[in-house]
């Protein structure tokens, strides 16, 4: 089997992209001139340059490939980045599916994200029957997801075969940038998280979501969901676990929302507009109110998904980091020498 993948340098694609060839499945992959690719430095797969913007030179890439992951997305909930978020979002999943169907791959799966089911009422767990609508999400990011999400929906109603997975929080190595989560890690262990917000969130191994691809390419309803996620954690039960591991101290002070709501306001809506950048984003502080607990027994009971352990996942994350050079000062803790 040929696969197509796109997002191949980031965080869930690099994962997906070792699954792939784990299981003697050829790889072909999208790369942005310019991009970091260390994520698939030395790997065997065959590197295709261009964007999403590009339908033409996406089909030539595709032809004599079984099955696409579209797994490219722009992930960012700072307010500037509106148009960008659409134009990579929505108008290129619009050009990658075209693509695909030009090329005539019979199978896809589309990453998309449980930011596209919405947060569930409190007290409420998620799950892929949840409905909501463009108004009631937070962030540019959480709508172009959604509408990315409505449009593989549609074209799987006329006929074309998409499977769609929605991650939830993936925890683990290679997460580059890093992501929200993995910046959350990282604040952590480098020490520069005094206190926590309580929230809620859904966490999985990144391992487990790669699996999780190629088992909805294999045994996947068409036009279906299924959420990728494992375990419902609290913040703080997220920050105790990163403490049972490293041995750092894991922040002992909660605040109120409104306080870090009143940073971000300032940082982004104010200071960032006079050129200064923002550390923390209005819309993620906005977010954090609300638990986002999801149910992914549908994949699991389906798909056959993994549960694996996520301490074991975040340790994988926490070791990760630390050889990539990203923990200023290396690890310190009292179970740093276990890692």
């Amino acid at each position: 089997m040929q696969a197509f993948v796109t997002g191949a340098t980031g965080f869930i694609g690099a994962n997906v992209v070792r699954t792939l060839l784990a299981k003697g499945i050829e790889v072909s992959a999208l790369v942005r001139s310019g991009s970091d690719r260390r994520n698939i430095d030395g790997l065997p797969i065959r590197l295709v340059e261009g964007d999403l913007s590009d339908t033409n030179r996406l089909t030539h890439a595709m032809q004599g490939c079984d099955a696409l992951f579209h797994v490219a997305a722009h992930y960012s909930l700072w307010r500037t980045d509106s148009d960008l978020l659409f134009r990579a979002n929505v108008e290129g999943t619009r050009n990658v599916l075209d693509a695909a169907d030009r090329a005539g791959i019979e199978r896809i799966v589309y990453t998309s994200s449980v930011s596209a089911i919405g947060v569930p009422a409190a007290g409420e767990v998620a799950s892929e029957k949840t409905e909501t609508s463009l108004d009631r999400l937070v962030s540019d990011y959480k709508k172009t997801k959604f509408l990315a999400e409505q449009e593989a929906l549609a074209r799987a109603a006329r006929g074309q075969h998409i499977v769609i997975v929605n991650p939830s929080t993936p925890i683990g190595p290679y997460d580059i940038k890093p992501t929200p989560t993995g910046e959350i890690v990282l604040r952590f262990l480098n020490r520069a998280m005094p206190a926590y917000v309580e929230t809620g969130l859904n966490v999985i191994d990144v391992e487990d979501v790669a699996a999780g691809h190629l088992l909805a390419l294999e045994r996947g309803r068409s036009g279906q969901r299924y959420i990728l996620g494992n375990r419902n954690l609290t913040f703080k039960e997220l920050l105790d676990i990163l403490e049972s591991i490293t041995g750092l101290k894991a922040p002992r002070v909660r605040v109120p929302h409104f306080i870090p709501l009143a940073v971000a306001a300032i940082d982004e809506l104010i200071l960032g507009r006079l050129g200064k950048k923002p550390d923390v984003s209005f819309d993620s502080v906005r977010m954090s109110r609300k638990a986002m607990y999801y149910d992914s027994s549908k994949a699991v009971q389906e798909l056959g998904l993994p549960q694996s352990n996520i301490e074991g996942a975040l340790r994988k994350a926490v070791e990760w980091f630390r050889i990539m050079g990203m923990v200023k000062g290396g690890m310190v803790g009292r179970n740093s020498q276990a890692l």
